[in-house]
C-alpha cells in the first residue's frame, strides 16, 4: 500500500480546505488601533481647557501623582477634573490633607490658572492651599513658543 498525498483534481475531489487562520487583517486592525491610541493618549492628559502662559523654565521631575487644581477663563475652580465652588474649595482640600495625613511630605499641588485671569482670584485660591497646610504649591506653566530650550 502506497501512501496517498492530497486529493488532486485529476481523481474528481476538489482541493482541501485550508485549516489555517488568516491573520493578516488582524494584524492591520491592531497596527490601526494602535495608532489611534498613540495619537489620542497625549490630548486625554489635562481634562479643564486653561490658556497656560508661556515661560522658559524647565518641568520638574516627579514621583507621585500630584492634585491638579485648575481655574479656566471663567473663574470656575476644579480639583484635579471635578468642579468646585469657592464655599467647597476648603472642604475638599482638608479631604486631601486627610487622605496624605500617614506620608512625611506634604502632598505636591499643581495649580494651573488661566493667564487671563485676575491675579487676585489665583492668589485668593492659593491662600486657600495655605490655610489648607498644602504648602507644596507648582505654578504649571506652557513651554514658550519663543524659546529654543538653550538657556
Amino acid at each position: 500500500m502506497a501512501m496517498s498525498g492530497p486529493p488532486s483534481a485529476r481523481r474528481g475531489r476538489g482541493r482541501a480546505p485550508m485549516a489555517d487562520i488568516n491573520v493578516t487583517p488582524l494584524v492591520d486592525v491592531m497596527l490601526v488601533l494602535l495608532i489611534i491610541f498613540m495619537v489620542t493618549a497625549p490630548l486625554l492628559v489635562t481634562g479643564v481647557p486653561v490658556n497656560l502662559p508661556e515661560t522658559r523654565a524647565k518641568g520638574l521631575d516627579q514621583d507621585a501623582k500630584p492634585t491638579v487644581v485648575s481655574i479656566d477663563r471663567d473663574g470656575a475652580t476644579y480639583v484635579d477634573e471635578d468642579a468646585v465652588t469657592d464655599a467647597d474649595l476648603p472642604d475638599r482640600l482638608a479631604e486631601i490633607v486627610a487622605a496624605n495625613a500617614g506620608n512625611p511630605d506634604a502632598p505636591q499641588i499643581f495649580l494651573r490658572a488661566d493667564k487671563g485671569l485676575d491675579y487676585g482670584r489665583v492668589m485668593r485660591v492659593m491662600a486657600e492651599l495655605n490655610r489648607a497646610g498644602l504648602n507644596k504649591v507648582s505654578l504649571v506653566s506652557s513651554p514658550d513658543a519663543a524659546s529654543d530650550g538653550s538657556d
